[in-house]
């Protein structure tokens, strides 16, 4: 029998019989204010925090807010269906766990216990390059989860070349290579707090573990940790990397490859032409480009040129059930969850992001329901309606 996400809310109510309430607020925009008063201001506001004074990051959500969901009555939604197909392989739901570097500043269980939440729930588990757990610890913890590796793209290609090889043999079945960050943005609340956690050896597990990485250096890594720092800073980024260097990843990756941080529909195209197989629509939740383009105002542009060619995805400002529905009646296929995963893993390990899974989950088949339709299949651009458009 298909899965009803909605009947998390009735477990809720049930337990209430017995006194217990959510340990966690259930409207997950609640969690950064939660998580700003129990963690420490260097990790919060890395993980909070957006390049320049947050501009990106409010038009993402006001992008978002701004559709208005238009909902169709006397339709059969008894039995509802979220499962699709993304790159090829069946999920519960459209919904995957964005990669989010360093989440060991969040809670010492760091990406095993994110990892360990998503495997329990069937969604997808998308490892960054700059996770605090090396990708075949990460990779153990899942057991059979559905497990995606996302490549920051060394200077160094025996580097990349190692990090292809090991993510491939410990299950990880496609490749998301971030584009959008040769570069560190100008981030002010890390900039205020003079933190950056990779200079104190912090999101570097993958670096430190690797054989090829190890092989730069004079002194093993535990002898000489500052100059495994600066080997790391040296090379984790290359803004030269241009449209033709996708070959390189292309002859060492066979699975899906799928390029994160595509905003330009001509991006789209290139994509396309170089051989890859997605994109995710992204602009690094507002972190790297303050006065960009809100990703959900580029969303039906890139959808528009992908067209059957490539598998669009979604991610930056995704904070609610009705926020995924939006995304998903925009033209993306399945959507990406960050913030709101990491601070349910701070405030409350495993068990927290688990929480932040099942919410979303949960409103988004209500949302779903009450709204007219059974499935993601069914939803189009006409289920939403600008705001400007009711106030003419």
């Amino acid at each position: 029998m298909t899965k009803h996400w909605a009947d998390f809310q009735y477990e809720i109510y049930l337990n209430g019989m017995t006194g217990a309430v959510p340990r966690l607020p259930t409207d997950l925009t609640r969690l950064e204010e939660l998580t700003e008063q129990r963690l420490g201001p260097g990790p919060v506001g890395y993980v909070a925090g957006s390049a320049g004074n947050g501009s990106t990051a409010r038009a993402n959500r006001a992008a978002l807010e701004r559709r208005r969901i238009v909902p169709r009555m006397l339709r059969d939604v008894h039995e509802r269906d979220l499962s699709v197909e993304v790159l090829g392989r069946p999920l519960p739901a459209p919904l995957a766990l964005a990669p989010v570097g360093v989440l060991s500043i969040m809670h010492p269980d760091a990406e095993r216990a994110a990892a360990r939440a998503a495997a329990a729930q069937g969604v997808p588990f998308i490892l960054s390059s700059a996770s605090s757990t090396p990708m075949e610890q990460v990779a153990e913890a899942m057991g059979d989860g559905e497990r995606w590796f996302q490549l920051y793209w060394a200077k160094d290609r025996e580097v990349t070349k190692s990090f292809l090889d090991r993510a491939k043999a410990s299950g990880f079945t496609a490749l998301f290579v971030t584009l959008d960050t040769p570069l560190l943005a100008w981030r002010p609340r890390d900039l205020d707090q003079a933190y950056l956690p990779f200079l104190h050896g912090v999101g570097t597990a993958n670096y430190f573990s690797d054989p090829a990485f190890q092989a730069g250096l004079a002194k093993p890594v535990h002898e000489d940790p500052n100059a495994a720092v600066m080997h790391f800073v040296s090379m984790f980024a290359d803004p030269a990397k241009t449209w033709p260097d996708l070959e390189f990843l292309r002859e060492n990756w066979d699975g899906p490859i799928v390029l994160k941080g595509v905003l330009h529909p001509d991006d789209a195209r290139r994509a396309v032409n170089a051989g890859m197989d997605g994109v995710v629509v992204s602009n690094h939740g507002g972190r790297q480009v303050a006065g960009a383009v809100a990703a959900a105002d580029a969303l039906p542009r890139v959808v528009e040129a992908a067209g059957d060619r490539l598998t669009v995805l979604f991610d930056s400002g995704i904070r609610s059930g009705d926020d995924i529905f939006k995304a998903l009646a925009l033209g993306a296929e399945a959507v990406l969850v960050g913030r709101p995963y990491a601070y349910g893993l701070g405030l409350d390990g495993q068990a927290g992001v688990e929480h932040v899974i099942r919410c979303l989950l949960a409103e988004l088949d209500l949302t779903l329901a009450l709204s007219g339709h059974a499935g993601p299949g069914d939803l189009g651009a006409d289920d939403l309606e600008e705001e400007t458009a009711w106030t003419a």
